[in-house]
């Protein structure tokens, strides 16, 4: 039998503190493999962005302000990119959401995962709200081999995070 790692009081919600489960990853680390569902869909694992740079954008809802901020910023950023980088944003919302809020945001570039089935990526990566089965804000960036060179845990869900620090370790990385 395993056992979870549970890190008590890892995360605030407007001030409230939860519970996060699974480890706290850092630079050096392999990221985790994963198992996400795309908005039509389909199934996408780590594997499917084997040889890319990548940043994956956690937000606990694309239906909130903050959420919806950080996943256009990082649409409009894509763009400007070359190097055929991968920008992912996961969360729990449900696949045909998550389509809706891209067809009527714009959102065109990144690509959006649902971990709403099964919470493989917030237990892996250690993104899972116990109490709330949502999943804590955060952005990675890996590099081509999978190594995470970036690794941004916010402590409070309704922080936005540091975009532009993101994308300078992305293009360090291209």
């Amino acid at each position: 039998m395993t056992t979870t790692l549970e890190r008590a009081q890892a995360i605030t919600i407007k001030g409230n503190p939860f519970t996060l489960v699974g480890p706290q990853l850092k630079v050096g680390d392999k990221a985790p493999n994963f198992r996400l569902i795309n908005k039509d869909g389909q199934t996408k694992t780590l594997a499917d962005y084997a040889g890319r740079a990548k940043v994956i954008s956690v937000v606990f809802s694309l239906d909130t302000g903050i959420c919806d901020q950080q996943t256009r910023t990082f649409n409009v950023a894509l763009a400007q990119l070359s190097g055929d980088p991968a920008i992912l944003t996961v969360s729990m919302d449900l696949p045909q959401a998550q389509a809706r809020f891209c067809s009527t945001a714009g959102i065109d570039k990144v690509e959006v995962l649902s971990d709403h089935f099964d919470a493989n990526f917030g237990l892996s990566y250690g993104l899972l709200i116990k109490e709330k089965r949502m999943l804590g804000r955060a952005v990675f960036v890996v590099d081509k081999n999978d190594n995470i060179t970036y690794a941004d845990y916010l402590p409070e869900v309704a922080s936005a995070p540091d975009h532009e620090k993101a994308l300078a370790a992305l293009k360090a990385v291209l």
